[in-house]
């Protein structure tokens, strides 16, 4: 999120955008990452239980990332238009869950939105938050596609190191002392 970890608000819905698949991508994405008959060949894929050629589940997932990411350097941009300092987005430590409900077809237009559900300071990296995102994916007919339930970092604004860290950060620049804390890892 290009927010501050002190500026999210939870529940907010971010549309991310949407995107129709078409045939040829489909099997251009599966042909590079993903070949399994289904995602290749109609013909095949109209006798398989999925009755016809469907997207990988990891296009869904990459076209929504792209998405995500390209409405991150929106927001980013939009932050800065009105005069305000974005904040800083960190990576991910994870997805807690993912599921895959409706296939996506050629023709299929599917909207994805993100929802933050909750956030916590982080236990384990000083300055930084955790954000507990809900990535969704639905279809033109208003179906549930992709579900993912992730993890992201986000750089608190107002952050100042404890006085105890700052000394210990400090130790180990001195030469000697330094030396017995890389020892001692």
């Amino acid at each position: 999120m290009t927010r501050w970890f002190e500026d999210i608000v939870i529940d907010e819905a971010f549309p991310l955008g949407s995107h129709t698949f078409n045939a040829d991508e489909i099997i251009r994405f599966a042909t590079l990452y993903d070949p399994q008959y289904f995602h290749l060949d109609a013909a095949a894929a109209q006798h398989s239980h999925f009755g016809g050629l469907v997207a990988s589940g990891w296009h869904t997932v990459s076209v929504g990332h792209r998405k995500m990411v390209d409405a991150l350097f929106a927001e980013e941009e939009r932050l800065r238009a009105e005069g305000r300092e974005p904040g800083v987005s960190g990576p991910s430590p994870g997805v807690n869950s993912m599921v895959f409900k409706v296939p996506v077809r050629p023709g299929d237009t599917v909207s994805y939105e993100l929802v933050v559900t909750g956030k916590r300071a982080s236990n384990s990296i000083p300055g930084w938050g955790l954000l507990f995102n809900k990535l969704t994916a639905v279809n033109q007919r208003g179906e549930l596609v992709y579900r993912a339930d992730l993890v992201g970092f986000s750089k608190l604004r107002d952050y100042v190191m404890p006085l105890r860290l700052r000394l210990l950060l400090a130790l180990t620049k001195v030469p000697f002392i330094g030396a017995l804390f890389k020892r001692g890892s």
